[in-house]
């Protein structure tokens, strides 16, 4: 798969979700492709943002959090694993931001890092895939 999103904007994605109490990641997952990609890219399937979005309900919207902090421990290990230098996101990142600093920008600062790695992951991957086609011709 060639990915075609590798500049998006995490902070401004953030500061949208944070302001729309989490509205905005409902229809920018699903419709910006973003749940295809991560599946893509961690190889197995992952929850819907939409279940985690109403079972959050229940939980004061930690479920959510949570949901978004596991990928984002996801991403940091693909990352490692393909050798992208850091600051990587991380659980730790993600959880902390939102919870600690959420009425100073820590979700956005939490969602920059997240898609700052997953960006630097894609365009790897990118690259990856054009160093193969690039030998596999003759």
């Amino acid at each position: 798969m060639r990915f075609k999103h590798t500049k998006r904007r995490g902070f401004w994605l953030g500061f949208a979700d944070f302001f729309l109490a989490g509205t905005f990641f409902l229809v920018y997952i699903p419709l910006g492709g973003l749940h295809r990609e991560l599946e893509e890219i961690l190889g197995h399937r992952i929850m819907p943002y939409w279940k985690a979005y109403l079972l959050g309900i229940p939980s004061f919207f930690i479920y959510p959090l949570v949901w978004m902090a596991r990928l984002a421990e996801e991403l940091k290990e693909k990352a490692l694993a393909l050798g992208i230098p850091g600051p990587h996101t991380s659980w730790r990142h993600m959880f902390w931001w939102n919870m600690l600093a959420c009425l100073c920008f820590g979700p956005m600062i939490a969602t920059h890092r997240f898609f700052n790695t997953l960006n630097a992951i894609e365009t790897r991957l990118n690259q990856d895939a054009e160093t193969k086609n690039r030998e596999a011709r003759p």
